[in-house]
Order: C-alpha cells, then sequence, then structure tokens
C-alpha cells in the first residue's frame, strides 16, 4: 500500500535544469570554456560539493570553481527574476490530489534547503509538503540511498509504503536503492535500459500519475 509520495524538485516539480544549463554556458563563454552546459548531464542530482568535485576533477586545479559558482548563481538568478521557473505539467495537480485523498509528500532534493524552500514557496506549492531533506542535510548524495531514507524517516513512512517521483537516473537508483517504487519522468536525460529496469513506470509528465495511483 502505498501511503506517500516523495518527490525530486528539479527537472520533475520546476523546469529549472534548463535554466541552470543555460547560466552554465553563458558563464562558460565568459571562462572561454565552449559549451559549458553540456556538463549537466553529468551532474544531475548531485549536491553542490559533489558537483564542485566533478569540475575540479574534471578541469583541474586552474578551473576557477568559486568563479563560476557566482557567475552562474549571479545568470542563474538574473534569468529566474525576469521570467520565474515555470512548474512542469501536472505538478501542482498532483500534488493537490496527494493532500486531498490523504497521501503523506516530502522533497528529496539535492539542492540546498535555503535555496528550495524559496523555490518551492515562490511557485506556490511548498505548502503541499509535510516534510523535505535537502543537499545540505546528507553525507551521501545521490545515486546513494541516504537522502530518500531520510526523507521517508521525515515524515514517518517506511520506505516500502512510498512511491518516489524521479527525472534523472541518478535520483531513480537513490530511491531504488532506498527500497521505493520508483515512477520516471525524464527530463533532460532519458534513462537507459539498465535504470528502466529498476522503475515502476516510466510517464511523460505528471499528469499521468494520478491514475496510476488509484491502480496501485
Amino acid at each position: 500500500m502505498i501511503r506517500a509520495l516523495v518527490f525530486d524538485m528539479d527537472g520533475l516539480l520546476l523546469d529549472s535544469e534548463r535554466i541552470v544549463q543555460r547560466s552554465w554556458n553563458i558563464a562558460g563563454k565568459d571562462l572561454d570554456i565552449p559549451d559549458l552546459g553540456e556538463h549537466i548531464y553529468n551532474t544531475l542530482g548531485l549536491n553542490r560539493k559533489a558537483r564542485d568535485e566533478y569540475f575540479m576533477n574534471t578541469f583541474g586545479p586552474e578551473f576557477a570553481l568559486e568563479v563560476f559558482n557566482q557567475k552562474t548563481s549571479d545568470i542563474y538568478f538574473k534569468i529566474v527574476g525576469q521570467t520565474g521557473i515555470p512548474l512542469k505539467p501536472g505538478a501542482k495537480e498532483l500534488l493537490e490530489y496527494a493532500k486531498k485523498h490523504g497521501y503523506k509528500t516530502a522533497v528529496a532534493t539535492s539542492s540546498s534547503d535555503k535555496y528550495a524552500i524559496q523555490e518551492l514557496q515562490d511557485a506556490g506549492i511548498w505548502q503541499y509538503f509535510d516534510g523535505g531533506i535537502f543537499g545540505n542535510m546528507i553525507q551521501n548524495t545521490k545515486p546513494d540511498p541516504e537522502i530518500y531514507l531520510k526523507a521517508c524517516k521525515c515524515i514517518g513512512v517506511n520506505p516500502c509504503e512510498c512511491l518516489a517521483l524521479e527525472d534523472a537516473p541518478a535520483g531513480i537508483r537513490s530511491a531504488h536503492a532506498a527500497g521505493l517504487k520508483v515512477i520516471a519522468v525524464p527530463d533532460l536525460v532519458q534513462p537507459d535500459e539498465s535504470v528502466l529496469a529498476l522503475v515502476y513506470q516510466k510517464l511523460d509528465t505528471l499528469h499521468e500519475v494520478i491514475p496510476l495511483l488509484t491502480d496501485i
């Protein structure tokens, strides 16, 4: 029996990954590193610490990490200030359905709590969550199961009674390893066969989750 839904955030609830990628490409031009945004495909699901390690390992000690982080942050929030962050199709409807039908809800995102809560508040959906675990609250980033185990614990539901909703392979692996049933709603990256073998269903949008819940 499914008693709770645990959501990833970026790329699943919020259409934010494309804005991140755009900010990396703009910053890359300033740093003379072409197509820097392409590296997002290797960092989806990583928290800030793990992402920083990725860039240093990829580009070496000469990479201007602090400059990159500041530039991309400034560019990202400038874009968000102009356009906002769109909700992914079906996100609010699913959260409303979950609340109406008594499901517990949590967010399990590699973004920091300060950033994530503000973005969810701005999107008008933070009030639907019973709890959350964020990237600055874990030692091991996705695909390690730590974040999903802690998310289930924070809402008082066993992992086997939780449905995870994820867009990226690292998150799918994390939720599956924690013992949750996983729904994949891909965004920037399509899961390969090895990842698809871990999911209960692969859907195109969050709109499709509601009828699936009635079947489960």
